[in-house]
């Protein structure tokens, strides 16, 4: 099976966030997975993301997920498109924003060959999907490609030198006899979908060379402080014992920029 079809089989299981925090496929299920959602993150997505400034901007969103954050643009009076690899996600966000009156055009399609013309968006917004993309410079370079002179690309993609970093290769590296193990493997092969990256800081800034400025911010949040599940792989009691022993005072004083989620802002 080739890469991209093996991220693809990995999400067609269940989107992201969908065995954790949504129970039904209609509006009180949606509405209840985005208070678990936002819950834990909305402090993070909510001013990265900016959906209050969107009403009359075309947004891409790649990777829709359960549909969430696309819900939050159409409901700020964006004109909404959406891309997802898997059909199950282009279902689930359909039916999301069906069952609240809202509209989208949504396809199933592959970041890095996007299916839309030169300089049509004003936003591309993606939470957390480029880094599983086998290609993910070409993703990036098409959202360059589709993107607006002066428009801004918002996309969230993984920190390699990150505490959730550290906790993996304690499990997988040190404790496993196999100190010397690198992160990329790591994160490859134990973190979400087969072939999962992550990033420095300066190889983020080569990933988005093209465009004309780029912030970078990697805040801590629920998984690197162990304040919540991590993910649809990981569980069990040495996960179960190390919530009550982290030492989440020290990781915030010394560690703060040591995030997880990499959030980069970068303007054409």
């Amino acid at each position: 099976m080739n890469p991209k079809e093996s991220v693809r089989k990995f999400w067609d299981q269940a989107s992201c966030g969908e065995a954790l925090y949504l129970r039904s496929r209609d509006q009180e299920g949606y509405l209840a997975q985005a208070k678990a959602r936002y819950r834990l993150e909305g402090w993070m997505i909510f001013p990265f993301a900016r959906f209050h400034e969107s009403r009359g901007q075309s947004v891409l969103e790649i990777g829709v997920g359960l549909g969430a954050d696309h819900q939050q643009y159409a409901q700020a009076g964006a004109m909404v498109t959406g891309i997802d690899l898997t059909e199950r996600a282009v279902d689930h966000t359909r039916c999301r924003l069906q069952s609240f009156g809202l509209h989208s055009d949504l396809s199933t399609e592959d970041a890095e060959n996007l299916p839309f013309p030169d300089e049509c968006f004003d936003v591309v917004y993606s939470w957390g999907v480029l880094h599983h993309s086998p290609d993910t410079q070409k993703a990036i370079k098409e959202a360059f490609r589709v993107l607006k002179w002066g428009g801004v690309a918002r996309i969230m993609i993984y920190h390699k030198w990150s505490i959730v970093g550290l906790m993996l290769w304690l499990r997988y590296g040190l404790l496993s006899m196999m100190p010397f193990r690198s992160l990329e493997d790591i994160y490859a092969k134990h973190l979400e979908s087969p072939g999962t990256k992550a990033y420095s800081r300066a190889e983020a800034l080569k990933l988005f060379d093209d465009f004309s400025y780029v912030d970078i911010r990697t805040p801590l949040a629920h998984g690197d402080l162990l304040e919540s599940s991590v993910g649809q792989r990981h569980g069990g009691l040495a996960l179960s014992i190390a919530r009550l022993i982290w030492p989440r005072w020290f990781i915030r004083r010394f560690f703060p920029d040591s995030g997880l989620s990499m959030m980069i802002t970068a303007y054409k």
